[in-house]
């Protein structure tokens, strides 16, 4: 079990602190990668794939590099050696990827050539000129397209089948049953900043600013690559425009990197918007069946949860959907399974709540079908059938607020006053109103993080983590853990991070980096404390002299007793009379194996959903959302609500607005764009509420700490398909929900 963390008086822990660097990114002055120019610059453009399987027949090399500017066009012919085979995955956590090994097509968008100019116009107009000609091969582009079959392991290594109890029993003894089928869509990362590189070579060393959510693992990716060691890579990434787990690994950049060591300058590389559709992961489309039965009481007799996933033709990642059932509702026989089958696409990858995201929408969906064959309210259904342990597992929870997270977002919404049946409710406009609900939850868990942290002489701390923000707020909270384990007011602090040289953070991912890095941010200052107590404590002359390590506590830039707070002395005093100009300790963290042997870990959350529907014209808008959510320890409730608040719009986003449109005959992404890749605006964002529930875990880490910024999309986007039911008496069950399915028809 972990120790709960100390908090000391005046602790800025649970303080909405402003951002830090909100300042710089309002002002101009936060530097993304794309923003460095180092001398002798160079710009390099991608040409990418028309087709989606087949090869490169040719390539106008020869007016590319003709037009003015151009410097030099990168092909298979001429690609600089690379020491690893990138479709080699023998570095742990690695996806194959396109590094133009060969002329070969795989999935449309798929970078073919890279063309080398003085400048970004010169590049482009390159890029056209090349003006590649294929030869296709017939290519399958959807989810009936090809056999399916079971993968050994679906997300990063659940089993592809599990069993608890007898479904089938269930099912037959079962006196109401359902058996519906989801689908969900592909859906493509559209961060604010795309992908991109500046890389600079020096002889056999790198020089890289690219946004990355894995300083540490891009750095040995990289270093396998290219055959050099790890330590001869320095990436910079203090700041990230958005990665929702597209950032998790290197991709295109190594392009980049390539072009830079194939023109001997250093290269800019950034993808467009059309090319973030093809190189750089996306959420795979699904379709869903369960098949639920209750007993008259409405208890779950049986949830049966099957997923048919795509993943590339070439590589392996299955949206693991299903999963989702394995923790949320008690029911005496659960069984989920996945097939997958292999489409000419880019590999799936992380996207915001991967695996989660998708089957919830489809799991909460089917428990709103059955509360309604039974006759049921949709929250009363869920707590009849509310999990005291997690049904696959058997194992308790560390902690579990949900019945809190009900009751609090259910009074603030109102939902007492909601009809069971649809079509009951209309504003003064007429426009039909519907309201509806959906459980959230996300596993809590934690990656190894390291962090450095120092005493100065004067007072003063400086703490150092490779952390990663990308817009979450990791500036702030992670300085306000450190700040905090050492004692110090913030203005008191220096805090590092988001460069490949400092201590390795772990992952921006998994919604773990605040309980990974910060854990180790904790133990770094707590150790560097017990070692300038242990001077003090040891030193005649010190007011604290006898007390030892555990009759002293660090506060305000001071050690003082616990037994008599009126013997205190300044670190900046302790040091001084010691001689030492600084004193220096690092630390470490991650997941307590015993405890997670022992507990399902997760966080959770209830979210209501009010929706507006034109019953002629079946326009949707949803009007408000109130989401209640249990996280454990919060560091800084104002990022944590910007964290649920960008979640729950992301849900809003899932359940109305997103999805790519496949040309069926080539699999190219019609909509490629944000003009037509339809993200929520302004207008479609309702007023939207985030409740804070207390919760206290004692074992999920030591600062008791779980993720916050993937849960909201988890269930808010069924809570939305809930409430278009609600308002219009049509279950949709194919997403987004769009104006066509509620016209004219009773299930779409």
């Amino acid at each position: 079990m972990a120790e709960p963390q100390r908090i000391r008086h005046g602790s800025s822990l649970g303080q909405p602190i402003t951002r830090r660097d909100g300042v710089l990114k309002v002002t101009g002055q936060a530097r993304y990668a794309a923003d460095n120019h180092p001398p002798g610059l160079l710009h390099a453009v991608l040409a990418t794939s028309r087709i989606a399987r087949g090869r490169v027949a040719s390539l106008d090399v020869a007016a590319a590099r003709a037009h003015p500017g151009v410097v030099a066009v990168m092909t298979p012919e001429n690609r600089p050696p690379l020491a690893m085979d990138p479709d080699d995955k023998s570095v742990p956590f690695s996806f194959k990827l396109d590094l133009l090994q060969n002329d070969r097509v795989r999935y449309p968008g798929q970078p073919i050539a890279v063309v080398i100019a003085e400048t970004l116009e010169a590049a482009t107009e390159g890029a056209a000129l090349l003006a590649p000609r294929y030869e296709a091969e017939p290519a399958s582009v959807s989810l009936d397209d090809a056999e399916p079959f079971v993968p050994p392991m679906i997300g990063v290594g659940d089993p592809a089948e599990a069993h608890h109890g007898d479904v089938d029993a269930g099912l037959a003894a079962a006196a109401q049953r359902i058996d519906a089928t989801y689908e969900t869509p592909t859906q493509f990362h559209n961060a604010m900043e795309p992908h991109g590189v500046v890389a600079s070579w020096d002889g056999d060393r790198l020089s890289l600013d690219m946004p990355t959510q894995g300083l540490a693992m891009t750095q040995m990716r990289l270093a396998a690559l290219f055959g050099i060691p790890a330590e001869g890579i320095h990436i910079r990434s203090p700041f990230i425009g958005g990665g929702f787990g597209s950032k998790l690994l290197s991709g295109p950049q190594a392009l980049g990197i390539l072009a830079a060591r194939l023109v001997g300058r250093p290269v800019k590389l950034v993808l467009t918007r059309a090319q973030m559709y093809g190189p750089v992961s996306h959420r795979a489309p699904t379709r869903q069946r369960l098949r639920l039965g209750t007993a008259e009481d409405g208890a779950l007799t049986a949830l049966d949860h099957h997923v048919r996933a795509a993943t590339s033709r070439f590589d392996d990642f299955i949206e693991p959907s299903a999963s989702i059932s394995h923790t949320l509702y008690a029911a005496p026989a659960i069984a989920t399974r996945t097939e997958a089958v292999r489409l000419d696409a880019g590999t799936p990858g992380f996207m915001r709540a991967p695996g989660e995201a998708s089957g919830s929408i489809a799991l909460e969906s089917a428990i709103d079908e059955m509360a309604a064959a039974c006759g049921m309210d949709p929250l009363a259904f869920r707590l009849r059938n509310y999990a005291e342990v997690e049904p696959v597992s058997g194992k308790p929870f560390s902690s579990k607020a949900l019945r809190e997270c009900y009751a609090e977002g259910a009074a603030r919404f109102g939902w007492d006053g909601r009809p069971l049946a649809p079509r009951q409710m209309r504003d003064e406009q007429g426009l039909l109103v519907g309201w509806g609900m959906g459980t959230a939850t996300f596993p809590a868990m934690m990656f190894h993080g390291e962090a450095r942290a120092v005493i100065r002489r004067d007072g003063t701390g400086l703490v150092e983590t490779g952390a990663h923000d990308m817009g979450q707020g990791a500036w702030t909270a992670l300085a306000q853990i450190a700040a905090d384990s050492l004692g110090l007011n913030l203005a008191q602090l220096e805090f590092r991070s988001g460069s490949s040289d400092l201590p390795n953070a772990g992952l921006a991912g998994g919604s773990t980096h605040t309980a990974t890095a910060g854990g180790a941010v904790h133990a770094a200052g707590t150790q560097a404390i017990a070692r300038l107590t242990e001077v003090a404590v040891a030193d005649p002359r010190s007011p604290l002299f006898g007390a030892g390590n555990v009759g002293v506590v660090a506060r305000d830039g001071r050690l003082v007793r616990w037994d008599d707070e009126s013997r205190s002395e300044s670190f900046a005093d302790i040091l001084g009379r010691a001689g030492l100009p600084e004193i220096e300790a690092r630390g470490s963290a991650a997941g307590d194996a015993a405890a997670m042997e022992h507990y399902a870990m997760h966080a959770h959350g209830a979210v209501f959903a009010e929706v507006k529907v034109d019953p002629e014209l079946g326009q949707i808008r949803a009007t408000r959302l109130v989401g209640a959510f249990a996280a454990g320890r919060i560091i800084n409730p104002r990022l944590v609500r910007s964290q649920y608040y960008g979640g729950m719009i992301w849900g809003v986003s899932f359940a109305l607005h997103e999805g790519a449109v496949l040309d069926p005959r080539t699999g190219r992404v019609m909509n490629a764009d944000l003009a037509e890749y339809h993200v929520p605006v302004n207008a479609d964002v309702p007023s939207v509420e985030a409740i804070l529930v207390e919760e206290e875990d004692p074992h999920v880490n030591a600062l008791g700490i779980k993720g916050v910024g993937e849960i909201g999309i988890t269930g808010t986007a069924g809570a939305v398909a809930n409430a278009v039911w609600h308002a219009t008496g049509v279950r949709v069950r194919r997403f987004p929900i769009a104006i066509e399915q509620l016209i004219g028809g009773k299930e779409a």
